[in-house]
Order: structure tokens, then sequence, then C-alpha cells
């Protein structure tokens, strides 16, 4: 990343050059030249052994609210030596680009005036890039990408087997086929709780909690794959169930342990789960190819169940209910279209780190109520739409309506806050008071910041449990007992279960104070 903002800085640098000779503007004699190229000089020494200094420190800063044990050093040498050399590199293929051009307008200068021909061969180099950037480098780099995850995604973790039940999705018996269901199906259907688990730890009889997931190994279009999921769920007896919740996956195919296990406790097994696979490349890499197939393959899903769960007997059929992570609730949280379901609408939705391309999200906080931060906002009266983080923020003591919608999001995660404005504008989340897990040494410049939070994209899952793009279970119980209002919980008992699922990286709520901040 540094060597990206030091050849960037040198570009446009060299860009101002130009700009000015090819303007004819008067060129600065000898002795001012000089002065000038020595004052750079002293004050790019100046800021470089700054941030060298306090590198450390500024690491340590959101490593210490992130309760990860400091760094004794950054290795500023050996991260200045890998700036240098990525700065050569990027420098280096952007001469020979200049080169292209100059040889390039020397060629069309014997027939056109030297200005245009300067224009039309800069422009040629440009697209020239452009072109080799997205179909040669971008395109192998995502080629390889896929080879890569798809070998992953057909790979199966120790300790799943396929299930042997008869009512099990995956089994012998089942509609959906077990080789087709992919790594992170396999790893959902196998995973969960078992009866007797929840049993145990809730001191209350449970049922078999019900997963069902079509991968995309699965024959036919997202259609067929739907109808696929809606007949293993009538299969299965999921609309007996009491609470029945279509989930989003991430572009891995993912679905967060501690999003789904935790909702079958609350509600002693008497739940069921539907998810389809769209994707097994990241979430960072999917949103950058195709965004859409989310919200393509969670609308055909949520069409197919939706459909049939209208027909059903309103006091029989089971509570409806969404969830999504990162690009999961991109994908669906236009699902539920509420004018479409304005009739029979369904009981709410918990979504989780959405993605900053989110437009219901980024709507509903961009008209957020005065006075509340970007990064924890209120929306009119709450009785629709809340928001969470590592600390509840769910009980404003104001009532919910018929419909409840939950986002949880930490002010310290890229997929929420990344924006290609962060190039020219400083967002609002730098903005005071900022939340709880924001190093307070963080500071907008140009370009740099937005380069920051850009390579921390990829990085996002590095964190501990409960910061960045890592959500914990604690927030997600905190999030299920707002939306399902499970019944029988006291809060000794939610506590039991927080310490069910707690990591010893997960202590967020002990160490993590928020700012001064009423959510009402």
């Amino acid at each position: 990343m540094s060597g990206f903002s030091l050849a960037i800085g040198y570009v446009v640098g060299v860009l101002a050059t130009w700009g000015w000779s090819f303007l004819e503007l008067p060129n600065p004699g000898p002795v001012l030249a000089r002065r000038s190229r020595q004052i750079c000089v002293t004050l790019v020494a100046i800021v470089v052994a700054i941030s060298i200094w306090y590198a450390t420190e500024w690491q340590n800063s959101i490593r210490m609210l992130m309760e990860m044990p400091p760094l004794e050093t950054t290795a500023p040498f050996r991260f200045f030596a890998i700036a240098l050399l990525v700065a050569f590199i990027l420098v280096s293929i952007a001469r020979w680009l200049i080169r292209l051009g100059a040889y390039l307008s020397n060629l069309l200068q014997r027939y056109l005036p030297r200005r245009i021909a300067i224009s039309f061969s800069t422009l040629c180099v440009l697209v020239l890039g452009l072109m080799i950037g997205n179909g040669v480098i971008a395109r192998g780099l995502l080629q390889a990408a896929d080879r890569f995850f798809l070998q992953a995604d057909l790979l199966i973790d120790d300790g799943i087997e396929q299930p042997t039940l008869d009512l099990a999705c995956g089994s012998e018996q089942s509609l959906v086929d077990w080789e087709a269901i992919g790594r992170r199906g396999k790893d959902f259907i196998g995973g969960g709780p078992k009866p007797e688990e929840i049993e145990q730890l809730t001191g209350k009889p449970s049922k078999r909690p019900i997963r069902v997931y079509v991968g995309m190994r699965t024959d036919g279009d997202d259609h067929a794959r739907a109808t696929l999921a809606l007949d293993e769920l009538k299969r299965e007896g999921a609309f007996d169930r009491k609470i029945l919740i279509i989930a989003t996956p991430t572009g891995t195919g993912w679905l967060d342990e501690s999003a789904v296990d935790t909702i079958e406790y609350l509600h002693h097994g008497d739940t069921a789960i539907v998810s389809m696979q769209y994707s097994y490349l990241p979430s960072w890499i999917t949103i950058l190819v195709d965004p859409s197939r989310s919200k393509r393959s969670a609308t055909a899903l949520f069409d197919q169940v939706y459909a049939y769960w209208t027909k059903l007997p309103k006091e029989e059929r089971p509570q409806l209910y969404l969830f999504g992570l990162s690009l999961g609730a991109f994908g669906c949280e236009d699902a539920a279209d509420l004018m479409e379901t304005f009739q029979d609408p369904i009981q709410g939705a918990v979504w989780s780190g959405p993605p900053f391309p989110s437009r219901q999200w980024a709507s509903i906080v961009s008209s957020r109520n005065a006075g509340t931060p970007v990064w924890m906002p209120t929306f009119r009266d709450q009785s629709m739409v809340r928001f969470t983080s590592q600390q509840n923020m769910l009980k404003t003591g104001k009532p919910w309506g018929p419909i409840r919608n939950v986002y949880i999001q930490h002010a310290s995660d890229p997929m929420v806050w990344f924006s290609p404005s962060l190039a020219w504008h400083q967002p609002e989340w730098l903005s005071e008071p900022r939340g709880p897990d924001v190093s307070p040494g963080l500071r907008w410049y140009p370009i740099v910041t937005f380069l920051q939070i850009a390579f921390d994209l990829p990085m996002a899952t590095s964190v501990p449990l409960g910061y960045g793009h890592n959500y914990s279970p604690s927030s997600y119980i905190d999030a299920w007992v707002a939306v399902t209002q499970p019944e029988g919980w006291s809060q000794t008992d939610l506590d039991r279960l927080r310490d069910h699922f707690a990591t010893p990286t997960e202590t967020p709520q002990a160490n993590s104070p928020i700012p001064d901040f009423d959510p009402s």
C-alpha cells in the first residue's frame, strides 16, 4: 500500500510538471528550481521520518482497540524497502507507457499538429493500458482465483460426512445431491447443534434443526435450484416449524456459524434455515466481478418460498425471516420488496456487515435521524429498522412494529465503509464521535485513505471476532432476540448462551466503551 501511495504521488508530480510545460507557462530559473527541489526533498524526508517513527504507535493504536497484543516494531525499514520496490515497478511500467506514447507522438507529428499528436497518442496509451490492465492482468488474476476457489469448493472439511438421517438434506433420500452441495454447504449441513446439545444447555426439549442448502453445481438455473430448495423444505417438514429463515450466504457460500447456531438454540431447534449458493469466490472478489449474482439468487429463492408460504393458513405457518452476512446482506435486503409483500409481509430480517454497494442500507443510513453517527444511526421512530454493534444498541425503549429488521455493523469493517469517494472526500465515519474500534490516529488524506481501506478489504476477516468483518455470536444473539422474540429466556439464560459461544478473543463489551451517544 505504501508502494502504491509513493508511485501515485510521484505520478501526480510528473503530471503537474507536464501540465505546466504543456500550458507553456514560464519555467522557474535555475536558482528557484534548485531551491524548490531542495525544499521538496527535505519535506519528503521529514514525512518519511515521522511515518517510520510513529508507525508502530499507529499500528498498536488499533490493535489495542481490537484487543490484540501490541507489536514491538512494525519493521519500518523492511516495509520501506518493500514500498520502494513496489513503487519502482509501478513507475517503471508507467515510464514504459510514456516512452510508447512519445514514440507514437513522434510518428503522428509527421501528419498532425504537435499538440493534437500528443493528445491523441496519450489517449491511445491510456486506452491500451486500461485494456491490458483489465483484459490481461485483471482477467488472469481472476481466472487464477477462480481455479483456486473452485478447487477449495470441492474439498470436504474433516469431520463432515454425508448425513445418514433420511430427513436430512443431502442424505440418500434427499432431493439434493450431496456431491453437488459444495464445501461450505456441506459444512452448514453437517455442522450445527444436535438436539441433545441444545437440551443440555437450555434444559428444555429440543427438535432437530432443519437445514437445507442447494449448491451451485446442482443442475439448472437459479429458478430451478430455488424450486429444488422449496421441494426439499416441504419434504423435511420445514413449514411445520416455528421459525423459517431464508439465508443468503457470503460469496464463498459460507453461512456464519455464529448466526445460524444461535437462532437454533434460542428456539430450541424449532427452526428451518434454507440457503442457496451463487458463488465460490470471496465476497470482495464477487463484488468486483458480478455483485448482482447474490441478488438474483436471493430473489429467486425468496420468491419460491414466499409464494408457497403465503398459501398456508396464517395461524399454522412459520414466522418468516431473512438473513444475510456481507454479500449475502447485499443480495437479500431487496428480496422481500415491501410494496410486493405489503398485503402479507414477512416478520423481519437480520443483516450483518452490509457491503458498501448496498443501496437499501445506504439509503437508510443517509436518512438517519439528525445527531446520530453514521456508524450507529437511528432511523425514524425505530419501529422497523434498528442498528447494533459490539454492544447491544437495540433496547431503545421504543416499541417495535410488526416488521423487525436489524443491521449489525462494526465501525472498523472496511467492507461496510469502503467507497471510491474516499479518494477525494473525507467520510462521515471519520468524524467525531468515532466508532469504538476506529483508531484515533487515523486521519483522512486524499488517495492515501482510499488505498488504506481498499487494501483492508481482503484482510477484513483477519482480525479478532467482534471487529472488522468478523461478527460475534453475542451480537447475533442480541439481534435474533430483538427480531424473533424467543420465549422463556431470562437475562441469566442469555448470558449462559453467550458464554457457550464466547471465545477468548471475544470480549468487546467489557473493553470497548461506546463514546457518549444516546441512541434514542
